[in-house]
């Protein structure tokens, strides 16, 4: 629920922007009314709330910065794939090192920016769609020992489910994969298992060494 609500309000921020970009200027009217700053005890609350939150924006920030990682991670796979066997370990661990020194040297940074971001946009969020009394709800609910044993279980509970569906869906998916990769390989023109193009210069090879008969 925590990262629900986070990613909601971000959301909801988003749009709120995107709209803000392309929605022609209305006629001029009186300026809105600034929001007034929380009182002191919806401060507290506030404060509470988004120390709840803190995990998921640290959690987000991380995988914004990491998420570039996972496509270079891709590329740097079928590289390898064309290395020499001899030289494949050695490239693996190098590579392994610079992705490992780039995450030691982006997670403090990522989590030092989520800091600051939990005061500078979740709170005020939170401050102007939430009322005082339905903070005191949200925490009722977020704080409730059951609702965490909840939160911690759900990791665990997820992969077991995740598990068990991949169990359930290979014997259904794995055939029409199969299928979609042998159709994409002909609309490509890419032979299959190195037949066809790959083996027909050794053909016409074989072909011309061949002596001619007498």
């Amino acid at each position: 629920m925590n990262k629900l609500l986070l990613t909601a309000l971000i959301a909801g921020a988003a749009v709120t922007h995107v709209q803000a970009q392309v929605t022609p200027p209305a006629a001029p009217a009186s300026a809105a009314a600034p929001i007034a700053p929380p009182s002191a005890s919806k401060k507290a609350l506030l404060d509470r709330l988004v120390a709840l939150q803190q995990a998921g924006l640290d959690d987000l920030a991380r995988g914004l910065t990491l998420q570039p990682v996972q496509q270079m991670s891709a590329f740097a796979q079928q590289a390898i794939d064309r290395v020499p066997e001899s030289k494949r370990e050695a490239t693996i661990a190098r590579v392994e090192g610079l992705f490992k020194q780039y995450a030691d040297e982006v997670t403090p940074i990522a989590k030092e920016k989520a800091s600051k971001l939990a005061q500078s946009a979740l709170l005020p969020l939170l401050h102007e769609r939430f009322s005082e009394d339905e903070l005191r709800q949200l925490l009722v609910a977020l704080e409730n020992p059951a609702f965490k044993k909840y939160q911690t279980a759900m990791p665990e509970i997820s992969n077991a489910l995740r598990m068990q569906a991949v169990n359930e869906l290979r014997p259904t998916v794995e055939p029409k994969l199969k299928a979609l990769d042998q159709s994409l390989m002909q609309a490509l023109g890419v032979p299959a298992n190195g037949e066809g193009a790959a083996s027909a210069p050794a053909k016409g090879k074989a072909q011309g060494g061949a002596k001619p008969k007498k």
